[in-house]
């Protein structure tokens, strides 16, 4: 199973996530069946709010959006407490020959824009309390790069972001990916960011590490070298979208009677598709009947 982990290093002075995301990655990938390049630019997505929500409370949820003017369009990742992530990627087909090296041109496909994060709180009970909404625009569209500019800019934390996701040449099949992300806090020695820096750049790569078998926290040994950390908490980590059947028929019924009854006397039904999740919900005739006694009641 897939796993995330968080803690602390250098006497409490930086803060420390890693996850092993490759299956959730991968359910992602086959749900929207994603093109190469999107596949890449998804899973790292989805692993960066991971790591990014890697500290969120109960009823906490922690929404990444990247607003692209490029190909692929707009870009959801979405985590909650327990480890439950979900995507969305407006165009899965978005493509781009790989680059010299053989990288996946993620920078080209995404383009320009911006990159928001959305922080909430008590969701699931009803609260409607403010959220909290920060917004850069796009650094590099590598996303790593960007998880890394938005921590400085938006909340003042000087932040490395390694973020992977490894396909086999044949097709587009997730054979690794995972991240890390080292955060400097206020009182962090400039000396051990230098160092973290240097090991970082002489480490291996991220998905090669996982590939051959490395755990979250052998991630983090690999980027801290001789810095010492303690892990506060793990937990497992998946892709599952919080969509249900009742959940489709409140926003059918949301669409008001005349729509509704119109879906009845038309087209003997109606059909929603999940965009986080590609799920398809289909009503019938007595599914909107219901709906419209429920109205006349």
């Amino acid at each position: 199973m897939d796993k995330l982990i968080h803690g602390l290093a250098s006497d409490s002075t930086v803060r420390v996530m890693a996850a092993i995301t490759t299956d959730t990655v991968r359910e992602a990938v086959r749900r929207h069946q994603t093109s190469p390049t999107a596949s890449v630019a998804l899973g790292r997505l989805i692993t960066g709010t991971l790591l990014l929500g890697s500290s969120l409370k109960e009823f906490d949820r922690l929404t990444v959006k990247i607003e692209s003017e490029g190909q692929v369009g707009n870009l959801v990742a979405e985590t909650v407490a327990d480890g439950k992530v979900r995507g969305y990627i407006k165009n899965p087909l978005a493509d781009l020959p790989q680059r010299t090296g053989g990288a996946f041109d993620v920078r080209g496909i995404i383009g320009k824009g911006m990159f928001n994060v959305i922080r909430e709180s008590g969701f699931e009970l009803g609260l409607h309390r403010e959220p909290y909404k920060g917004s850069v625009p796009i650094e590099s569209g590598e996303i790593a790069e960007d998880f890394a500019h938005y921590l400085m800019k938006s909340e003042q934390i000087p932040s490395a972001v390694l973020l992977g996701v490894l396909l086999q040449p044949e097709a587009p099949f997730v054979t690794s990916a995972g991240g890390v992300m080292i955060q400097m806090l206020p009182t962090a020695d400039p000396n051990i960011a230098v160092m973290i820096e240097d090991t970082i750049l002489h480490a291996p790569q991220v998905t090669t590490a996982i590939k051959e078998g490395a755990s979250a926290e052998d991630l983090l040994k690999m980027m801290l070298g001789v810095i010492d950390y303690e892990i506060l908490g793990e937990k497992g980590v998946k892709f599952e979208c919080n969509c249900s059947f009742d959940r489709a028929v409140q926003l059918i019924a949301s669409l008001g009677k005349t729509e509704v009854q119109s879906m009845l006397e038309e087209d003997k039904g109606a059909t929603m598709t999940c965009g986080f999740c590609s799920t398809v919900y289909t009503l019938d005739e007595n599914d909107l009947q219901r709906i419209l006694e429920k109205e006349n009641s």
